[in-house]
């Protein structure tokens, strides 16, 4: 059985459905040799003892400083094994949960040094036209943000977690 990184991210909204992504420098487990960065969802590791919800609540208060209570909806769920996408490990695995939020300047507990260490370098909202028209070098995690964006943006909270690709 492979040994996969769980790891939990939340998919910020603001009242006028911006994202809320960390931009993840090299050499970060999201980040492909060749590129130099990764937009992605704010999140993190699992820690041994903790529950998903309880480890979306520790991250989002470390990376960006937003405080949740309620239990966010469950949206989308990508397992990528590849033993080059997180060092130690045989792949990932990302739970993503909604969250609805008022437009925010993150901040969280974290000091600069603490994020510099987690290779994380800024935090920038994003409208999807955006992320569909943005020439790179940069990546996005996933690769094809924009559609699953475009569905949830749509058609709301799926049922199910809808499964996704790299």
């Amino acid at each position: 059985m492979p040994n996969l990184r769980r790891s939990v991210r939340a998919i910020i909204l603001d009242e006028h459905d911006r994202i809320l992504l960390c931009r993840f420098d090299f050499p970060h487990p999201a980040v492909p040799e060749q590129a130099m960065a990764v937009w992605a969802a704010p999140g993190g590791g699992i820690e041994p003892g903790e529950d998903p919800l309880t480890a979306l609540r520790r991250e989002l208060r470390e990376e960006t400083g937003l405080t949740i209570t309620a239990d966010p909806p469950h949206v989308w769920h990508q397992e990528v094994v590849a033993a080059d996408h997180a060092p130690g490990f045989d792949g990932i695995v990302n739970d993503y949960f909604l969250i609805r939020a008022p437009h925010f300047q993150p901040r969280g507990e974290l000091t600069d040094d603490q994020l510099a260490a987690e290779h994380l370098a800024a935090f920038r909202w994003w409208q999807l036209s955006e992320i569909a028209g943005h020439p790179g070098p940069e990546l996005f995690s996933p690769r094809d943000l924009t559609t699953p964006l475009a569905a949830l943006l749509m058609a709301g909270t799926p049922d199910q977690p809808v499964p996704l690709g790299l």
